[in-house]
């Protein structure tokens, strides 16, 4: 596992980063990594022309992983487990630790957008590298990480790029996974995560563009999607809204509505089950940004939000000064089920018109076997959209 920021330091501005980069660990077959130490130092990028035109024997389907968290964190039970997951099916693999706040302070409007963005040129312009089949890109996504993906998926058009040189490769996805997205801002969205998105008194135009259901069109990528019907968090008429949308507009689509399960099952594995979910490197800017506010140097925290997280956090250790090798951060959020209520405001609520149990604690965790076949689903899907 390697890890390799998407910014430079020139082109990433989110005020409250908190010394954060938004960032990609990486999960590659040998053959691979062998045809990367040929090509070049990370780092290095091919041209758009050699990224499209690129034939070595080892480019496989490629997936970026985004965990969920309501935009204050990026979870560990969506990400590393997931990204195996699939390496174990055959496709390289990396995980987007995008922006969050977990302070909920500093509205992070388009820049998780921004980042999923360059995540995709960056993988694509450095095909040959990492072994990726440039036409075979995916981006696969979590409940608000569902929400940044599907955000790329209906304005991939409409983001551009500092970089001149990344600003020429295309970053459309050539499918789309979505597992329990956020999707609107109306009615039954999971108003935490717009709040942290766009702001409590955010602009309307800015509620609108977030409002996926209401942006599809023809030239949207290949969507999977997937929720639970009893869904505890996230209302399932999210992802009903979506599929209808996407059936008007004409785009290619499979969507499964389990008939029970509650939020945050990521791949619902014997892994995830016993609590087993990898490194938490996720959860960096989290700990970067709860050290600070500990030290009194948050970004426009109130009072009120400094003591909620100083109690929810009270227990974490402080970040490292320096945590660019990929090191794990352990923090008592790192276990926390995925969206877990315990990133948002002591007053918050689980969701709109939710009426389901909350998930169990693990290692309680049963087995619920229709949701456990989602990646064998997705994984024949991908292989007759890629093909």
């Amino acid at each position: 596992m390697t890890r390799e920021n998407i910014w430079k330091e020139d082109e990433y501005s989110y005020e409250a980063a908190y010394g954060f980069v938004p960032n990609l660990h990486f999960y590659l077959h040998e053959d691979a990594e062998s045809a990367g130490s040929e090509a070049g130092s990370a780092g290095s990028s091919v041209t758009a022309a050699e990224a499209a035109t690129a034939d070595a024997p080892c480019a496989r389907p490629f997936m970026i992983v985004l965990p969920g968290g309501g935009y204050c964190m990026v979870v560990p039970p969506e990400g590393e487990i997931v990204a195996k997951e699939f390496f174990a099916r055959g496709m390289n693999c990396a995980v987007l630790t995008y922006t969050t706040d977990i302070t909920m302070s500093v509205p992070l409007m388009r820049q998780p957008l921004q980042d999923v963005s360059r995540a995709v040129r960056y993988v694509r312009a450095n095909a040959q590298r990492l072994g990726a089949d440039p036409n075979k890109i995916v981006i696969c996504g979590f409940s608000a990480g569902a929400h940044v993906c599907g955000s790329l998926a209906v304005h991939f058009n409409e983001v551009s790029d500092p970089d001149p040189a990344l600003a020429s490769v295309s970053n459309r996805p050539d499918a789309v996974v979505l597992s329990y997205p956020v999707i609107t801002s109306g009615e039954f969205t999971h108003i935490y995560s717009m709040w942290a998105l766009i702001g409590k008194d955010g602009p309307k135009d800015e509620y609108e563009f977030f409002s996926l259901e209401k942006n599809v069109t023809g030239d949207v990528p290949p969507v999977f999607m997937w929720q639970t019907v009893t869904d505890d968090l996230v209302p399932v008429e999210n992802s009903m809204m979506f599929a209808e949308s996407l059936r008007r507009a004409g785009v290619p689509f499979a969507y499964y509505a389990f008939p029970k399960g509650w939020h945050g099952l990521s791949v619902c594995n014997d892994a995830f089950r016993s609590g087993d979910f990898g490194e938490p490197y996720s959860m960096e800017q989290v700990m970067r940004a709860v050290e600070a506010v500990k030290a009194g140097n948050g970004i426009r925290v109130s009072e009120t939000r400094r003591q909620e997280l100083i109690e929810q956090f009270k227990d974490a250790p402080l970040a490292p000064a320096d945590n660019a090798a990929g090191e794990s951060t352990d923090s008592s959020a790192a276990a926390a089920p995925a969206d877990s209520a315990a990133a948002a405001p002591a007053d918050s609520s689980a969701a709109a018109g939710a009426e389901s149990e909350p998930a169990p604690a693990w290692p309680e965790m049963p087995e619920i076997k229709d949701v456990a076949m989602w990646p064998q689903l997705c994984e024949t899907w991908l292989e007759d959209i890629l093909k």
